[in-house]
């Protein structure tokens, strides 16, 4: 193996972390890291973040400086798009004609945002948020001021909301369920994200939808399901993503909501692997297929495929982690609730005091938790879910009580 060819498509945090596992777990042959952005790889959070408030600089992002690659004697073909992979012949098409083999191949391709279908989205200055010159694009208008409306209560949409609050601008979210995230913690805590942002000055436009966008050239305005016209000198949309899959699913490789793979991160052909936003895995710790597309599943779903391409024998059994920072209020979440999936909420402090816990429960054992401005607790969340104990929700929520070691029901 010290001799094969590694190749990588996708230059995001995924696909550097696993130049990082290959390097670092001794592999000597030829490593190529291939991705359709010009840019070196970058981190995402921050594009939402700090780089959109403005309080760091756009190149704050970038993972490793140039001579970090060179160091670790990495190909870098940037600005470079992989157009077909055959597995058979083990070769990778680059931009429609420079075939490239291969011995093993890691599909770190990620996401794109789903697009707007109604009147007037290709409008000037309707934005989306995936990549940095987006970030960069949305920074300059949200700097310019004016009325900004987003279109999705998600992550994104809510921290966009934020920094655009930051900016001085006067903004609106449009959300067709009933609170921001209601498919993700439910409607308790996703009225705490009402409160918090209405506080701040976020106007909501909950339980409505969009339907049209108006403007001469550029958008200047947005008519609601519900025949609401809202001005807007810049429309932000942030409807979710959909995995990047089309390469694979060209190769005759496995796909089901992401590319399908198994708990080492091997896919349905030989040789090939996926790690990231594409990757659908099955989780042995909490025994099912996922794919989840956050900061920390990059991070370490990258490294894990990097070893698993090295022979290493890899169980990628992490519990799903996230994090968001909106106006003073820092939180994490770590676990996983199947959509639909019915629980029960505990929480330990109150929403209404901006430092609070909540844990969802399904028959007594905790799928998820979520701190927000109480610190130091994520590890003891991890170790509950992991032991599918019983819990006592009495304890649970009792801030008097350790979550660890005391309210597990015999």
């Amino acid at each position: 193996m010290s001799n094969e060819t590694f190749v990588i498509v996708g230059a995001g945090l995924t696909g550097t972390r696993a130049v990082e596992a290959i390097r670092d777990g001794g592999h000597e042959g030829p490593l190529i890291l291939v991705g359709s952005e010009t840019s070196l790889p970058y981190d995402r959070p921050p594009l939402s973040k700090a780089v959109l408030a403005g309080t760091v600089a756009p190149d704050s992002a970038l993972l490793h400086p140039a001579e970090w690659y060179a160091e670790r004697r990495v190909d870098l073909r940037l600005g470079v798009r992989a157009t077909r992979l055959d597995p058979d012949r083990h070769t990778l098409t680059l931009d429609g004609h420079d075939e490239l083999g291969w011995d093993r191949l890691l599909i770190a391709t990620g996401s794109s945002v789903r697009r707007l279908d109604v009147a007037g989205a290709d409008l000037m200055n309707v934005l989306y948020l995936r990549t940095a010159a987006q970030s960069n694009v949305l920074r300059d208008r949200l700097s310019s001021g004016g009325s900004v409306v987003i279109i999705g209560a998600g992550w994104i949409g809510l921290e966009v909301a934020a920094a655009a609050r930051g900016h001085g601008c006067k903004v609106t979210v449009i959300e067709p369920q009933q609170t921001p995230l209601h498919g993700i913690v439910g409607a308790e805590i996703g009225q705490y994200f009402v409160d918090l942002h209405t506080a701040q000055g976020v106007t909501f436009r909950l339980n409505d939808g969009v339907e049209r966008l108006v403007g001469d050239g550029a958008v200047t305005g947005v008519i609601t399901t519900s025949g609401e016209h809202l001005p807007a000198d810049t429309v932000l949309v942030g409807v979710g993503i959909s995995p990047n899959t089309r390469l694979a699913e060209n190769a005759g490789i496995e796909v089901d909501d992401g590319i399908l793979c198994d708990q080492s991160l091997h896919t349905s052909a030989a040789d090939v692997f996926a790690a990231g936003d594409v990757a659908t895995w099955f989780n042995p710790t909490l025994q099912q297929q996922m794919r989840v597309d956050h900061w920390a599943n990059a991070h370490d779903g990258g490294f894990a495929a990097g070893r698993s391409m090295l022979d290493e024998l890899v169980d990628y059994d992490v519990v799903p982690f996230f994090f968001s920072d909106q106006y003073d209020s820092g939180l994490e979440y770590t676990g996983h609730v199947p959509r639909g999936a019915p629980t029960r909420l505990v929480l330990r402090g109150h929403p209404t005091d901006n430092a609070f816990m909540a844990f969802w429960l399904a028959e007594g054992r905790m799928l998820a938790g979520m701190h927000v401005n109480v610190w130091d607790t994520l590890d003891d969340i991890t170790t509950l879910i992991k032991s599918g104990a019983t819990l006592d929700p009495r304890l649970l929520a009792d801030p008097r009580h350790p979550l660890i070691n005391s309210p597990t029901v015999a």
